[in-house]
């Protein structure tokens, strides 16, 4: 199985001509968009990851993010844009983006981000069991008995994270490390969101907050 693509939507002709060539050069597959209105079609099966423009000239960013995130919940959305007020954040990861960052960036940092999403895009470990909840790592896929999850690509690798490490704690620290990488400087209220979205998807006693530390999936 060959490695998830990414797909760029950046209208600005110099910037997406510069990500293109650097991204290549890292090894990975880009196509690239300059309009938002076929997003949908050009994010195939075998697209790992959308970086994504929010000042589109045709459809606004935040409604392709929308669409994006309907169509595919397993997608990796990177938000990448000049818009740089907190509000602004807050409305990307609502529209469905799992990451943003703000223009200009540092390469280094973005590369990173684009690795650690395609990581988790393609990694194919064996499948998690506990309880009623069984993961799927290789397929990002998860059931709560009988029934698939519908998780965002966040909330699967918080997820992931949380059940392997079944009946022991995971740090605040490691999970921001893990899921949302190194590099990333956000607010940890972040997860907070999302663990509190996972825990309606898998029930609120399977997830025990140790405040000030971190979260335990619980064993029974």
């Amino acid at each position: 199985m060959s490695a998830p693509g990414v797909l760029l939507i950046e209208d600005d002709d110099a910037i997406a001509a510069g990500l293109v060539r650097v991204l290549q050069g890292q090894g990975h597959q880009v196509d690239r968009l300059a309009l938002g209105r076929n997003a949908l079609e050009a994010a195939r099966d075998d697209v790992g990851l959308v970086i994504l423009d929010l000042g589109l000239p045709d459809v606004d960013g935040l409604e392709v993010c929308r669409r994006l995130r309907h169509a595919r919940p397993d997608l990796a959305i990177l938000i990448l844009t000049a818009r740089d007020q907190e509000l602004d954040v807050v409305a990307g990861l609502d529209a469905g983006a799992d990451d943003y960052l703000v223009k200009p960036f540092r390469l280094g940092e973005l590369l990173a981000r684009v690795r650690a999403h395609l990581r988790r895009a393609g990694d194919d470990s064996a499948p998690f069991e506990v309880g009623e909840i069984r993961v799927d790592v290789g397929s990002r896929r998860a059931w709560r008995g009988e029934r698939e999850l519908a998780l965002r690509p966040k909330e699967f690798d918080l997820l992931a994270l949380l059940i392997g490490s079944a009946g022991r704690v995971v740090t605040r620290q490691r999970i921001m490390e893990e899921v949302w990488d190194t590099a990333w400087m956000g607010s940890t209220k972040t997860l907070d969101t999302h663990v509190a979205t996972l825990r309606q998807q898998v029930g609120p006693e399977t997830i025990t907050t140790l405040r000030g530390v971190g979260y335990r999936f619980e064993l029974t």
